[in-house]
Formats: structure tokens, C-alpha cells, sequence
């Protein structure tokens, strides 16, 4: 592995992937391997580590001829917060990257802070297949809002407003108040009879997948289709609740918001009324990055000041 002075990695694993990029004067070309592995054990963090060194080692052509280690490596990963044993996920990194210093940090940390651009008091909700809120000054407050997942949680996620389109759609075909036969058609396209909904969304392994796949017919029916609107409003303001509650008790924070869902104009509408309704005119700043720029940003600030702030759940430096 080769790396000139001064350069930096950042590592953002996801479900959806596992992405690279390198900083020495330069941000370098970002790289991806496959996502999240879980097995027996929980997540194979040791294959997702093997993954990035190799491809870590693709990039010594660009990253030039002299020999030695990152400087730093910030590894932003989803799900650190469930695991049990943070450290060991530092230390295989560490093992398996080399770096003269190491960060393993939580994606939400990244996410604020590509988000934002800054280390400083923020707070962003996430909005894509699932929804996740997270707040911190960095010193005393680190928050968390959310992030169940889509069967005790994720409010305002697209997984859950899929869940919602469809029980409106079914309450439809059964005659009841509140249905939409709009979503009843519109899903029967995309998923087949609704007899086999049940199996779909319960049962398969990609059940938010597949629940956020109907989150854009619930979004298109929202212009003409009172049931779909409202299940888009109560979206954002899900959302937003996420957000402000992920805020509460920062020195004057910078709000945003990240994620797919937020490209529909209706359950952004709302998000924005709801802030501004119940957060006493709060506002959002329109997001800068995202987690891989977050950790490349933390990487950066640790090999320019040497210090980052520290959190056992977090954010480990090692």
C-alpha cells in the first residue's frame, strides 16, 4: 500500500455499498465495493475492512510512488450503534487499514457532519428507505431519534410511507372509510394481486425495499388524491418531529435534512411547515454532503489539529 504524506481515507459503509475515497491535495476518485454483509455473527466487519484495503490498494498509482500508511482513516459505519463491541470493530480496521490514526464512527455522526460541512451543534434527519434523526454539539449532547426500522419504527421513512399507501390501498378494497382506490390500482400494477402483499412486505428479506418501492406511487397520487396527501404530509411531519426532538437543548443548532424521499415536493412542503409550526420558525439549511463527506471531513480535521472530539457509542479514535 502506498500513500504520500498527509493523505486521508474515508470509509462509508452502507447497506446499499461500500465507499472509498482518498485525500492528499486532492479528493480522489470515490470507489465502491459491495455494502453491509450480515451473517451468523452480526456484521462481517472483517470481509467489509478486506474489501476497502484492496481497494485502498487501487489507488497507489494516483496516490503516487512513496511508501507508508494513511495518516488517517475515518470509518463511518451503519449499524455501529447495535453492535456490542465497538472497540474490536476499531481495532480490525486499525489491523486491517494500518493508519497512523483510526476513527470508527456512527454513519449518523457522518451524515451531520457532511450534512452541515462543520464540526458544531446540528442536527439532520435522514429520509430514505428507513429514517433516522441525530443531534450533538459535539461535547455533552449526542442524540439519537429513531431508527427502529420499518416494522417498530422509521416514521416518515419511505418504507413507512409504502406501508401506509398500502393499508390505504387494502382498506379500499375492502370498502372502508379512508381507502384509496387511486393506490389500490396504482400498487396492484407494481406488486400483483393484493392477496400476495402480505408475503411481500412480512416475510422477504428485502421487506423495506420493497415497502419503499411504493412510497413514489403514494407521493405521485398525492396531487389529485386526498388520502395519498395526507399520508405525505403526516410523512414530513414525522420528520420534522424526528428532527426538532434530535435538536432539543442545542446552542442555537443548524437544521437539515438528508435522503431520497425528500426529492418528493409534498412531504418536503411539509417537513418545512411543520418546523416551522411547532419549531417556533425553525428552518432547514439545504444539506452540503453526505456520510462520505462527513468522514472525510472528520479525517481531514484530525490530521490538520490532531484531535477530534470522543464518544464510547459514536465516535472512537484509536
Amino acid at each position: 500500500m502506498t500513500s504520500p504524506a498527509g493523505t486521508v481515507v474515508a470509509v462509508d459503509v452502507g447497506g446499499s455499498g461500500l465507499r472509498l475515497q482518498t485525500y492528499a491535495v486532492t479528493p480522489g476518485r470515490v470507489l465502491t465495493a459491495p455494502g453491509v454483509r450480515v451473517g451468523a455473527g452480526g456484521i462481517d466487519v472483517v470481509a467489509l475492512v478486506a474489501d476497502a484495503r484492496a481497494l485502498l490498494v487501487s489507488t497507489a498509482d494516483e496516490l503516487g510512488p512513496r511508501a507508508g500508511p494513511p495518516d488517517v482513516v475515518v470509518w463511518s459505519m451503519r449499524g455501529l450503534l447495535f453492535l456490542a463491541d465497538r472497540a474490536e470493530v476499531l481495532r480490525t480496521v486499525i489491523e486491517g487499514l494500518g493508519a497512523r490514526r483510526t476513527v470508527v464512527v456512527s454513519d449518523a455522526v457522518a451524515n451531520l457532519v457532511g450534512a452541515t460541512g462543520r464540526i458544531g451543534p446540528g442536527a439532520v434527519v435522514a429520509a430514505g428507505t428507513g429514517s433516522v434523526a441525530f443531534g450533538t454539539d459535539f461535547d455533552r449532547q449526542w442524540r439519537r431519534v429513531d431508527g427502529w426500522g420499518h416494522v417498530l419504527g422509521d416514521a416518515g421513512s419511505a418504507a413507512a410511507l409504502g406501508m401506509a399507501g398500502l393499508r390505504a390501498a387494502l382498506r379500499a378494497g375492502d370498502g372502508l372509510a379512508d381507502g384509496s382506490p387511486a393506490l389500490l390500482s396504482a400498487a396492484t400494477r407494481l406488486l400483483g394481486p393484493p392477496e400476495g402483499w402480505p408475503r411481500l412486505v412480512m416475510t422477504s428479506p428485502d421487506a423495506p425495499e420493497r415497502l419503499a418501492s411504493v412510497a413514489p406511487l403514494v407521493t405521485a397520487a398525492a396531487a389529485d388524491d386526498p388520502v395519498a396527501r395526507a399520508l405525505c404530509v403526516r410523512s414530513g411531519a414525522d420528520l420534522a418531529d424526528s428532527l426538532l426532538r434530535a435538536a432539543e437543548g442545542l446552542d442555537d443548532p443548524v437544521l437539515t435534512a438528508t435522503g431520497g424521499l425528500l426529492a418528493a415536493r409534498v412531504v418536503a412542503d411539509a417537513l418545512d411547515a411543520r418546523l416551522a409550526e411547532v419549531g417556533h420558525g425553525a428552518s432547514l439549511c439545504p444539506a452540503r454532503g453526505r456520510a462520505l463527506d462527513g468522514a472525510l471531513h472528520l479525517a481531514r480535521r484530525l490530521r490538520d489539529t490532531g484531535a477530534l472530539p470522543e464518544h464510547p457509542a459514536y465516535l472512537l479514535v484509536g
